[in-house]
């Protein structure tokens, strides 16, 4: 870090996808996904990117040279996770992704608010990840205060007016159908337009959660998301 200020060279990227056509919609995109998240959410499905401890395996480097080879091919860079935000590097990658001519895509799931304010002017389109309703965050991410940081991160980001996609991972061991729907009305009272559900995948999960997952789908007492598409917005 030179002067307080972070480089790009100083991210921890734990892996990079170099060409994407489903991590921002619509677009062809690369994907650099950081090191580290504040939260253990049950059905994470990348619990190797939570420690914060762990160092990248990706220089930025590649990142860079990538961006270069492929001019004109990509229309972006996405930085996912982990919880990108927690990075105060981010903001100076962003700014190179932007100086090179690419859009600048981010997945965050909010827990970084004033982390989440100094990118957002660099920044084209957000996936955000709205976990549950508020008083079930808890259940999902492990940590009581989750809830009150994901509503002032999604105001910020719904107030600066970039593109967003609000994504929630139905994860039937928490959530039922009138959850999902419940969250889905709160949403949209926000100003939300673009609220998509996604199915819980048990690959790549703790084996603890991936069997709870299996005797509550099995027990047939929470429905999955092709049960719940009438509880999206």
């Amino acid at each position: 870090m030179r002067g307080g200020q972070a480089r790009p060279e100083e991210l921890q990227i734990a892996g990079l996808t170099r060409l994407s056509t489903c991590d921002w919609p619509g677009r062809l995109v690369a994907t650099a996904f950081l090191q580290g998240c504040p939260w253990a959410c049950t059905y994470c499905h990348n619990p190797e990117l939570i420690d914060p401890r762990t160092p990248g395996t990706v220089a930025w480097s590649e990142v860079r040279d990538l961006i270069a080879r492929r001019h004109g091919l990509l229309d972006g860079v996405v930085f996912s996770g982990g919880e990108p935000t927690r990075q105060p590097a981010l903001v100076a990658a962003a700014r190179e992704v932007r100086d090179a001519g690419l859009g600048v895509g981010l997945h965050t799931g909010g827990a970084y608010p004033r982390r989440l304010e100094a990118v957002l002017p660099l920044v084209d389109w957000v996936g955000f990840d709205v976990k549950a309703p508020a008083d079930l965050y808890q259940a999902v991410t492990g940590v009581a205060s989750s809830a009150r940081a994901v509503e002032r991160s999604l105001r910020l980001v719904l107030d600066a007016g970039v593109a967003v996609q609000v994504r929630t991972t139905v994860d039937p061991t928490v959530l039922s159908a009138d959850d999902v729907s419940r969250l889905g009305r709160a949403l949209a009272a926000l100003g939300v337009t673009d609220h998509v559900l996604q199915e819980v995948r048990p690959q790549g999960t703790r084996p603890e959660y991936a069997a709870a997952l299996d005797e509550v789908l099995r027990s047939g007492g929470r429905t999955l998301v092709r049960d719940l598409s009438s509880a999206a917005i």
